[in-house]
């Protein structure tokens, strides 16, 4: 099983317009093979000292894969290009963390 984090930066107030289109996807993804969990995120305001300040231009996606090959596929897939068209101008930068059970 692998677990992804991507953090997606979103231009300026567009946070409301990027999700839009993300919850579009969500139930495509949902349905492929290999997917366990797909979920967007945002930062919760909280009072732990370890917490960084609060990103307000920020989508986390927390996701679950039953493999290496099932995440490839999902990468591929017909509608997450038809996402990554659809957010094109809303988003600035996306950083995946990739990682396994230790």
């Amino acid at each position: 099983m692998l677990h992804v984090i991507a953090t997606i930066e979103i231009e300026p107030d567009r946070r409301k317009d990027f999700l839009a289109h993300f919850h579009w996807v969500v139930p495509f993804v949902r349905a492929e093979e290999g997917c366990i969990e797909y979920a967007p995120t945002v930062d919760s305001i909280t009072a732990f000292a370890a917490q960084p300040e609060i990103r307000h231009d920020t989508v986390t996606v927390v996701e679950k894969w039953e493999s290496l090959d099932a995440l490839k596929a999902h990468m591929a897939t017909r509608h997450m290009a038809e996402y990554r068209e659809r957010v094109t101008g809303l988003v600035k930068g996306v950083t995946l963390h990739v990682t396994e059970p230790a």
